[in-house]
């Protein structure tokens, strides 16, 4: 089937549909773990004419098999470009080191992941590039933090861990008034969930180990793009002039594996969503827990924007308790969820975002970005709900 063609398909049939392999004829790809590719007189001839794309080179400047993975998803992005990644955090800084130089100016919304924010507030204030902290969930706030040297615009498209949701269109007016690039983490989403891209967002990034991959067995990253203001070959600068240099490719095997992930992204979601959107309301309801953060309630504070962005509210919620000590007694209790790092698997993790992912991050920021001692995030996986509810529930009467 032609890349039109399967364009047009919907999103389960984009997800699922690989094209045969042409030696093999295998509906499922191969496995390239060939870490060098042997010349011949034509590709040594290509690549010192700088002709690098698609061209079996050396595996930190790509491989078959993540060139698999890019083509899907391209697919179920919507997007014309891809860059595979050998994680979520890979993928992020390669994308900005590729926009920003010294002297370059970033707003960033507030709430992002820990990891996000401290390479931008620590790591790269060392090389002379700044960035401004505001709630990207008002627009005003994005206005007023642009400066003639602003480069780029970051946010999520639920921020990681409060969900909060900003609403798209008003960032893209900004961004392309200002000249910026608008970026968005779509990892907590997932491209089921959420296609920013199609929102005229210009580059969105994927930790592929979580959602995409979905089973807790992968490290990767994308990075995806419209070439609408951005050269249809940014990617491919990247990739040579940022990734190879830092080495950061994504190795074949887990190439394979997210492709696979991706097959299944669809029904696993549509199955998490619904359980998470019923934890949300029973979470709701316990006497134990105080605040409730998932965009499918009412009670959400961008539940309308939600509404418009998201056709589902994704499979992921955070709520809280009194203090750390009654989150840690909650998570040590449950038997059925998983008390760990990381996200988007088939079985339901649990972790305290204070300390935990945000434990380097300074008590005042943490506070400000409305992350309490006692909140407590959820990945709901596919358990069955009901068994779910009766573990959290044992679990919150040792509180």
């Amino acid at each position: 089937m032609k890349s039109e063609k399967r364009a047009n398909l919907h999103f389960n049939s984009k997800a699922v549909y690989l094209p045969p392999d042409d030696a093999s004829k295998s509906i499922s790809p191969p496995i390239f773990m060939s870490s060098s590719f042997q010349y011949d007189a034509d590709i040594y001839q290509r690549v010192i004419d700088g002709e690098r794309k698609d061209v079996n080179i050396y595996g930190r400047c790509g491989n078959p098999s993540e060139y698999q993975f890019e083509e899907q998803m391209m697919m179920i992005e919507g997007a014309d470009a891809c860059l595979a990644t050998a994680s979520g955090m890979a993928a992020i800084s390669v994308t900005l080191l590729g926009l920003l130089k010294a002297g370059d100016h970033l707003v960033c919304d507030w709430t992002t992941y820990s990891s996000t924010h401290e390479m931008l507030d620590h790591r790269f204030t060392d090389y002379n590039i700044e960035t401004t902290f505001v709630d990207t969930a008002d627009p005003s706030a994005v206005q007023a933090a642009l400066r003639p040297n602003t480069k780029v615009i970051y946010f999520e498209t639920i921020a990681n861990p409060t969900m909060k949701v900003s609403a798209i269109p008003p960032l893209v007016e900004i961004a392309k008034t200002s000249g910026a690039i608008l970026v968005c983490d779509n990892t907590f989403a997932s491209p089921y969930v959420a296609r920013p891209l199609e929102w005229g967002v210009d580059i969105v990034l994927e930790s592929a180990t979580k959602f995409i991959g979905g089973h807790s067995d992968a490290l990767g990253g994308a990075i995806c793009m419209k070439s609408q203001r951005l050269p249809a070959d940014f990617l491919e600068q990247i990739r040579w002039n940022t990734m190879v240099k830092l080495g950061s490719p994504l190795p074949p095997f887990n190439a394979w594996l997210l492709v696979r992930g991706i097959q299944t992204l669809a029904v696993r979601l549509q199955r998490q969503c619904q359980s998470s959107a019923q934890l949300a309301s029973y979470f709701e309801s316990h006497p134990a827990i105080g605040k409730v953060w998932y965009p499918g309630l009412p009670s959400h504070p961008q539940h309308e924007v939600a509404k418009a962005q998201l056709p589902e509210f994704g499979a992921m919620l955070t709520f809280e308790v009194d203090d750390a000590d009654a989150a840690l007694r909650v998570l040590d209790n449950l038997e059925l969820a998983c008390f760990a790092a990381s996200l988007g698997g088939v079985r339901t993790t649990t972790q305290i975002p204070a300390s935990m992912a945000f434990l380097d991050i300074p008590e005042e920021q943490r506070l400000a970005m409305n992350i309490a001692d006692g909140m407590i995030r959820v990945s709901t996986g596919l358990e069955d709900v009901a068994d779910l509810i009766a573990d959290f529930d044992t679990a919150l009467a040792k509180i």
